[in-house]
């Protein structure tokens, strides 16, 4: 028998399937998605500074961006050993600056001998050095209900709360925790400790 060369009724099949376009037009809404809540989160819940200077390391580098919570500190009040950023004397057009928090309300601050006491217990072990200028804190401190003694990681390149210009911090110039930082380069992304 021939073959009848004429029409054919057979479809051709489709490259582009409605499943795969729905497969795709459902993974770019979820991209747009997470984008747009990332900014969400970032932009309102948060906000970003870089670190200047050397004070912070080994935890945080100078030009490192930092990115804080700004929420956590209306839930919650700063506890010893967070990173924190501030206003330095409450200045809104200072830059904001990144410090730990070593002392927080109620607390007695000493430094003697080159160590930091805390409610007249030796806190050997919170820095790497021995710290060479006590300043104010040469005479205890006691923090009242709204202050916090903070300190730079890297103690003898810091200004800090031991700084007459600057003293303890209120909790008001608190601006937030600090959440995780971008490195430069390839080190990528980190959160604070």
């Amino acid at each position: 028998m021939a073959k009848h060369r004429g029409l054919s009724f057979y479809k051709k099949e489709k490259k582009i399937t409605n499943e795969k376009l729905a497969l795709f037009m459902s993974w770019l809404f979820m991209v747009f998605l997470g984008t747009l809540l990332a900014y969400f989160f970032v932009y309102t819940l948060g906000i970003k500074t870089t670190v200047i200077g050397s004070s912070m390391e080994p935890s945080l580098y100078n030009g490192q961006v930092v990115f804080l919570n700004r929420v956590v500190y209306n839930l919650v009040a700063p506890k010893r050993g967070d990173v924190v950023a501030f206003l330095p004397n409450g200045n809104a057009n200072a830059h904001i600056s990144v410090k730990r928090v070593v002392g927080v309300p109620g607390d007695r601050i000493e430094i003697k001998d080159g160590i930091l006491y805390l409610n007249n217990e030796p806190q050997s072990d919170m820095f790497d050095d021995m710290i060479s200028d006590p300043g104010i804190a040469a005479d205890e401190i006691l923090l009242s209900e709204d202050e916090f003694f903070l300190m730079g990681d890297n103690c003898n390149s810091s200004e800090d709360s031991r700084a007459a210009s600057l003293g303890s911090v209120k909790r008001k110039h608190i601006t937030g925790k600090a959440w995780f930082h971008m490195a430069g380069g390839d080190t990528g992304i980190g959160f604070v400790q």
